[in-house]
């Protein structure tokens, strides 16, 4: 694992990019390979986005760590039984190893920046987490000065409500909330996106 350099750290999930893996509800409706393509493309803006930033780095991958992807950064594999766990536990090391902010992201966002990123560890100097809400009901980021585990447990994963549902255990905090992006799990959300051909 690479030195600490910034209190701040970002933290990628991402999937293991293997056909018939990534997007498989995508892949219902354009076909393997097709979806396979979408994946690659949405990895490599995480990775263009991610990159420009002047803070540490940790890439979780699903599967097995992918050497060509992220190559100056530190990466792990993805521990846990679903994906609250999984996320919770990146946190829990991350400030275990002395990081004061952290902000976790997916890699299937067409429209993530490093303004983004920025802009949620801004918000985290004054509340203690911080969403960026997805289309969808969900939310492709996450950020925390400290850890609020009741976030990660028993929440309904891919459902329109979880982001309701989770704001709504976390009144007593203080919450920022970014703007809204679109991710892309299905047909209708690549219509919406940048990366559709037609």
């Amino acid at each position: 694992m690479k030195p600490k350099e910034s209190t701040n750290l970002v933290i990628v999930f991402v999937k293991n990019i293997k056909m018939g893996k990534v997007k498989t509800r995508l892949a219902k409706t354009i076909g393997d390979e097709a979806a396979f393509q979408v994946y690659n493309k949405l990895v490599n803006i995480t990775e263009q986005a991610t990159e420009k930033l002047t803070i540490d780095r940790r890439i979780y991958f699903s599967d097995a760590i992918v050497d060509s992807k992220w190559p100056n950064d530190s990466k792990e594999v993805q521990r846990g039984k679903d994906l609250g766990e999984r996320m919770l536990n990146a946190f829990i090391e991350g400030f275990n190893d002395g990081y004061k902010n952290i902000v976790l992201i997916g890699s299937d966002l067409p429209d993530i920046s490093s303004v983004i990123i920025e802009n949620a560890f801004a918000q985290l100097k004054n509340n203690d987490v911080v969403f960026g809400p997805a289309e969808d009901g969900g939310y492709y980021l996450v950020g925390m000065s400290k850890t609020h585990r009741q976030i990660f447990k028993n929440k309904p994963w891919s459902q329109p409500n979880l982001l309701k549902i989770t704001l709504d255990e976390l009144k007593e905090n203080d919450v920022a909330i970014l703007e809204i992006l679109n991710d892309i799990d299905t047909l209708e959300d690549l219509k919406k996106s940048k990366l559709y051909k037609g």
